[in-house]
C-alpha cells in the first residue's frame, strides 16, 4: 500500500488531498503515473507530464524511482 498525496492543482483535479493505492514490490514512478492515468483520464496524464515526485523525501522526475510507502505528486508552483 503506497500512501498518494495530492498538493494544489493536483489535488483539484482528483477531488481529494490523498488515497491509498495498491502496488507490487518494485513498483515505480512510471507504474504510479501508469495507474494514475488508468484512475483519472488522459487529461490527468496531460498534468502528471509537469508533475514532479517527493519519494523517500527526495524530488524527483525520474520515472525509474522505486516507490516509498507516501509519495507526494508536485504541480509546478509559481511565485517567490
Amino acid at each position: 500500500m503506497v500512501e498518494i498525496r495530492y498538493f494544489a492543482a493536483m489535488a483539484e483535479a482528483v477531488g481529494k488531498d490523498r488515497e491509498d493505492l495498491d502496488f507490487p514490490p518494485g513498483a515505480t514512478v512510471a507504474d504510479l503515473r501508469s495507474m494514475l492515468t488508468s484512475l483519472y483520464g488522459a487529461e490527468f496524464e496531460k498534468r502528471l507530464a509537469v508533475c514532479a515526485f517527493v519519494v523517500a523525501d527526495e524530488l524527483t522526475r525520474d520515472s525509474g524511482t522505486p516507490l516509498s510507502p507516501r509519495v507526494d505528486v508536485l504541480p509546478p508552483f509559481a511565485g517567490g
